[in-house]
């Protein structure tokens, strides 16, 4: 081993030149990270940047495929969750991975949970869970559900299982997500506690102002690299949303993912053909008030759980919501998607294997789905007219499959999601909602999609787009709006719409 290779026994974890690729995505590309043993270190980045492909990793339930990763000086490999944790690596989940059913207790030590002879010491479990949830101020049965929770009391159930580990790395992903102001500084003073011990803590937040206030030193990732490492003391905010953002600075490889954006051309805005008021979603979203005109494209950017899903969903009648929705000026009542589509709406989820597709169906069935009604006359299908419209959207998508009668699951990625897209493009959808419509596309099927939406809304369609990469967002829409905690934040348009902007807007600056 070289001196320059040589482990620095100060340190709780070097990562090193970790990479991890998905078919068409380097998600990441040789990043480094070091955490000190007592420090806070904060992981800053947009949607996409990697945080938690690297924290997965570092979790043990996604496996690296280059990179070395030392606990202590010691190169560990971490093939699994259980590995990680007799590492003393435990991780607090920005979404929850508890049992409702079970208790509080049973939660907390879930997979190893004390016993004798083969029965478990419940008695044990419980005071012991008692002591845990004690120590982090929660005020919580170990016997109660977890089901019959708050949100935010879960959230603690998560942190005491965390703790409940002795772990000498805790990863905090979003860990105040749902709690108030007073249990977030319950919280803090918590993770003082542990780092006065030595624990190290990676912390994953958009919040600056608790970045600010916790962190000892911040890393930021960008497009799956590592960008830099500061001090949290001596960071300036808007240069910390400058380096998440600015691609002007990147290297060729950073830019060539970028060129591949078609940028939209100028368009002729018609009457508003849709338009929200008031529109509240459980406590996800509160009071949003849009509108979206004929032949213009509107971005919903914000950072992961703002609330644009829930709010698109709303919109399509796949969540129970509040407020009016209004098309052509008209009041709609949409309670189903069912009333969505009837209504002219098409909404390209951003998950299209479980919610997009039939995996195991022909193109033809998968294209046709929404229109069945319309294709058949006493209760039977025209086989003919069902062929010659899905034959006619592959024509027209450019859909790269043998025939109409290939299964969906056989597709790409990107031949995936046109057949998606053909599939509301069939409806005569004037309003089309798309949710990460490149997501999980390569380039070539990206470029595609871009030049797919931007000819679709010169045509008039209406075009709601949540993404969560900013290139497209600033490329393809007239308008941006940002989300941040379930209300607008912010509306740019014209020069103000720069990634600096969205970003700062996005993060409560």
């Amino acid at each position: 081993m070289s001196p320059a290779e040589t482990p620095d026994p100060t340190l709780a974890l070097e990562m090193r030149g970790i990479r991890k690729e998905y078919p068409g995505v380097v998600a990441l590309d040789g990043v480094d990270l070091d955490v000190r043993a007592g420090e806070v270190h904060v992981l800053l980045g947009e949607n996409g940047a990697g945080k938690s492909t690297l924290m997965k990793i570092l979790s043990g339930t996604q496996r690296r495929d280059a990179g070395t990763i030392r606990i202590h000086a010691r190169e560990v490999v971490l093939g699994s969750p259980r590995a990680a944790r007799a590492e003393g690596i435990a991780i607090i989940h920005q979404e929850l991975a508890l049992v409702p059913e079970l208790s509080a207790a049973e939660n907390i030590f879930l997979g190893r949970m004390p016993s004798a002879r083969g029965f478990v010491q419940r008695s044990r479990m419980e005071a012991e869970a008692q002591m845990v949830l004690q120590r982090i101020g929660a005020d919580i049965s170990p016997r109660r559900p977890v089901g019959s929770l708050s949100l935010a009391q879960r959230q603690l159930v998560e942190i005491a299982r965390a703790l409940s580990l002795n772990a000498r790395i805790v990863i905090m992903d979003e860990p105040t997500s749902a709690l108030s102001e007073r249990e977030t500084a319950r919280l803090f003073d918590i993770i003082r506690a542990l780092t006065s011990r030595g624990t190290a803590v990676i912390y994953i937040s958009h919040r600056l102002d608790e970045i600010m206030a916790i962190g000892d030193r911040v890393t930021v990732l960008r497009d799956g690299r590592h960008v830099a490492t500061q001090q949290v003391a001596a960071a300036d905010v808007r240069a910390l949303v400058r380096l998440m953002t600015d691609r002007d600075t990147a290297d060729t490889a950073d830019t060539a993912d970028t060129a591949d954006i078609v940028t939209a051309p100028a368009r002729a805005r018609g009457a508003v053909r849709l338009r929200v008021e008031q529109l509240g979603v459980r406590d996800v979203v509160r009071d949003v008030t849009f509108d979206v005109h004929a032949g213009e494209i509107v971005a919903l950017a914000g950072l992961m759980g703002a609330g644009r899903t829930e709010l698109a969903r709303a919109i399509f009648g796949a969540e129970p919501c509040t407020g009016r929705i209004l098309i052509d000026g008209h009041d709609v009542r949409i309670d189903a998607p069912r009333d969505a589509i009837t209504a002219g709406i098409g909404f390209v989820t951003e998950d299209r294997k479980r919610e997009g597709l039939l995996l195991d169906r022909p193109v033809r069935e998968n294209v046709v789905l929404p229109i069945l009604k319309r294709l058949s006359r006493g209760g039977f299908v025209n086989r003919a007219k069902e062929h010659g419209t899905a034959t006619a959207a592959v024509h027209e998508l450019h859909i790269r499959t043998p025939s109409v009668e290939q299964h969906t699951r056989h597709l790409s990625g990107g031949n995936q999601q046109k057949v998606v897209l053909a599939k509301w493009l069939a409806t005569g959808a004037r309003i089309l909602l798309l949710d990460e419509p490149t997501r999980g596309v390569d380039a070539g099927a990206k470029q595609e999609i871009h030049a797919l939406i931007t000819a679709l809304a010169s045509r008039g369609t209406a075009i709601v787009l949540i993404s969560s990469e900013l290139p497209e967002v600033l490329a393809l829409s007239d308008r941006v709006l940002v989300m941040r905690e379930g209300r607008i934040a912010g509306e740019f348009l014209g020069e103000a719409a720069t990634a600096e902007n969205v970003m700062a807007c996005a993060v409560g600056m």
